[in-house]
């Protein structure tokens, strides 16, 4: 490891799974103190507990993305547990039904809403806040292949998602006078249970996503992390307001 988050207090929400889990593993491994959130406190506790064990510094915090209250009190936490924050790898989300623009329910575009963006909203302007106190630091948003283009399997959650790219880019502008860096990044199909739970419901998507792959195949939470970890990092002290794609080259 090359240490590059190092003395870094970075927060991570979704970080019960995924690519989440794996940001927190690699984060502690390049030397940041990391800060999991996620509703399910007991995958969350395990993760701590592994990488407690390699030497590495990390805390969980319960958190429902869909609960204003709960995502604020989640970011106080961070400020009690280490006085600062430095980093926030905001990769929450949830899916939605696949299904095409019509069948679409009400109630799945009302969760959408507030969970793959409005949340977002509010993560980013309380950590924006406990950020500006300590003279800055860097966010990273978690979006998706989908945002860039039409959508018709997922067509809330690629609204939601393009919605998110474009207060991503807004908050890269407002901040950069605070010393705070937004970026996100868009992964193409990764390895996840999101993948799997979709699969469940469409079967064969797999398939499709790994042909419509340059590369031929899906990539691994971790893949998707290293860029988020370098998003995060000093190394990346000159960019901001950029939505990166980590997509094998699907979206070319």
């Amino acid at each position: 490891m090359t240490d590059m988050l190092a003395d870094k207090v970075i927060l991570i929400t979704g970080a019960s799974r995924g690519i989440g889990a794996a940001a927190a593993t690699l984060f502690a491994e390049e030397g940041a103190t990391v800060v999991l959130a996620s509703r399910n406190t007991g995958a969350l506790d395990s993760v701590v507990k592994e990488i407690r064990a390699t030497g590495g510094v990390a805390d969980a915090v319960a958190l429902d993305l869909a609960d204003r209250t709960s995502i604020r009190a989640a970011v106080e936490r961070v400020g009690e547990l280490h006085g600062r924050l430095d980093g926030a790898f905001n990769n929450g989300a949830t899916g939605q039904q696949p299904g095409p623009l019509d069948t679409t329910s009400e109630e799945d575009i009302d969760r959408q809403f507030a969970v793959n963006f409005r949340a977002h909203w509010t993560a980013m302007t309380a950590e924006a806040q406990l950020m500006r106190a300590h003279g800055g630091g860097a966010i990273v948003n978690t979006s998706s292949i989908g945002s860039r283009r039409a959508n018709p399997a997922l067509p809330a959650y690629g609204a939601m998602k393009r919605a998110l790219n474009s207060i991503t880019e807004t908050a890269a502008v407002t901040w950069a006078r605070d010393g705070i860096r937004v970026n996100g990044i868009t992964p193409g199909g990764t390895a996840t249970e999101m993948i799997e739970e979709w699969e469940a419901a469409t079967p064969g998507i797999k398939e499709q996503i790994n042909a419509s792959s340059p590369l031929g195949r899906m990539a691994t939470p971790r893949e998707v992390a290293e860029v988020a970890a370098w998003l995060l990092s000093d190394r990346a002290a000159m960019v901001t307001g950029a939505i990166v794609p980590v997509d094998g080259g699907a979206g070319a």
